[in-house]
């Protein structure tokens, strides 16, 4: 067994800051030329797949760092035709999109790139986004949730319109294809009314899943194919990932079906001077303060002392689950439940994002991914960079050979799926019913 390597492409990179940087280039997130060099990087290393993340707004972050950017669903779509064997992991709202728009263009990606779409599925809480859709404020948290669980089952039942063998082609009767295995989807649920079928037939591509509040869990055990996941310890990460295996069997799936992708920010260092060195630069460009207070926010502490320690009984009984990332504040309380941390100290483990930072040499990088790896945290990881610039070429120059040489990471084929690559079945509710009928 080998792990996965999903590449972030979100720029200046995780430290939002970092365009900065004496060297760095302001607009390099709005250069094509820019993604195609990072892409064919990934592609001619043989990384699984490359991912950005989304949110339909422009929000108030723009004061101080580049936004979300070009839209990723156009972006990576020109990325995977300059590219041969990559996967494309595209993330889309399930709260301002409708199920057969989405089920119809990421089967034709799946299709032109023969098998390396990806599709990550968000509630998007923004506020703005809401605004941008012609609503006063977003759903309630288990409103979204509720909602995405329907319209990913709308999609998957659109992705198996067309059972095998429906495409006769006789030539001789002139019969084209079988309307008998082309089904509809005749779906009539609480927020949507869709008839289908998909006008061609395809596979299911890759559905991946990100939210930790319980309709989010329940979304990725029962539905997805990858679950995307954020952890400060061993110890949370083992018990998420055992926590979603538990789920999927529930579900009447296999616990192997759904895979848990973990996200760490890597700062790569040619030397242990160089990784200090640029961790000081990097830090130097933050507004540790600011930071420090949206820590402090997002568990619900309001106007606390930024250099008083944090100790689990201080915080409130319940976790924020509306407002933010439940997966963060998990993550952080089982921090703070090792070693009460200022809220200065808790920016700068992971800085505006709640990912655990790895700052260090490629040799120290991967022992920590190989450690991590065999103590059961996850199925493979989700490298988020802290300069996108240098450390996506540094990742993957300098630590994915030696994951490769220690036989913990095998590079894609030329031809494979990004499914086979991740080790996930064919998901279809007809081939399973098909499966059963014939048993």
């Amino acid at each position: 067994m080998t792990f996965h390597l999903i590449a972030s492409l979100m720029t200046p990179g995780h430290f939002r800051s970092a365009w900065r940087l004496p060297d760095a280039d302001p607009n390099a997130y709005l250069d094509i030329d820019y993604f195609r060099g990072l892409a064919r990087t990934a592609d001619e290393t043989g990384l699984d797949a490359i991912f950005l993340g989304d949110a339909p707004a422009l929000g108030p972050e723009i004061a101080t760092s580049p936004g979300t950017g070009i839209d990723p669903l156009i972006l990576l779509g020109h990325l995977a035709a300059v590219t041969e064997r990559v996967g494309v992991l595209i993330t889309s709202s399930t709260s301002y999109n409708s199920p057969y728009n989405l089920a119809r263009r990421f089967q034709a990606l799946d299709i032109v790139t023969r098998g390396r779409a990806a599709v990550n599925l968000v509630t998007t809480y923004a506020p703005a986004a809401a605004a941008n859709f012609g609503q006063t404020e977003p759903a309630a948290k288990e409103t979204r949730y509720r909602r995405a669980y329907e319209f990913l089952t709308v999609v998957r039942r659109l992705w198996d319109s067309w059972e095998p063998g429906a495409i006769v082609a006789d030539k001789q009767t002139g019969r084209y294809a079988d309307p008998e295995l082309i089904h509809g989807a005749d779906h009539h649920g609480e927020f949507f009314s869709v008839a289908g079928p998909l006008p061609v037939p395809g596979e299911h591509p890759v559905v991946v899943q990100a939210g930790g509040s319980e309709g989010g869990l329940k979304l990725g055990a029962e539905l997805a194919d990858v679950v995307f996941t954020v952890a400060q310890t061993q110890a949370k990460a083992i018990g998420f990932r055992d926590d979603i295996r538990r789920r999927a069997v529930a579900a009447g799936r296999g616990a192997d079906d759904v895979k848990v992708s973990l996200g760490v920010i890597v700062l790569v260092g040619e030397t242990e001077d160089d990784a200090r060195e640029r961790a000081d630069e990097l830090y130097a460009t933050l507004g540790i303060d600011q930071l420090a207070r949206g820590v402090l926010t997002a568990l619900g502490l309001g106007d606390r002392d930024l250099d008083e320690p944090i100790r689990p009984e201080d915080l409130p009984s319940v976790p924020l689950a509306e407002a933010g990332s439940v997966g963060f504040q998990v993550s952080t309380r089982a921090l703070l439940a090792d070693k009460p941390l200022s809220a200065r100290e808790l920016a700068r483990h992971a800085p505006g994002s709640g990912h655990r930072l790895l700052i260090g040499t490629a040799q120290h990088i991967a022992d920590d991914l190989t450690a991590w790896w065999h103590a059961g945290t996850a199925d493979g990881f989700t490298i988020m960079y802290a300069d996108t610039t240098v450390d996506f070429d540094r990742f993957a120059r300098l630590v994915v050979p030696l994951l490769i040489e220690r036989g913990l990471f095998t590079p894609a084929e030329y031809g494979s799926t990004l499914r086979e690559r991740l080790g996930v079945p064919q998901y279809g509710q007809r081939r399973a019913d098909d499966t059963a009928a014939a048993g």
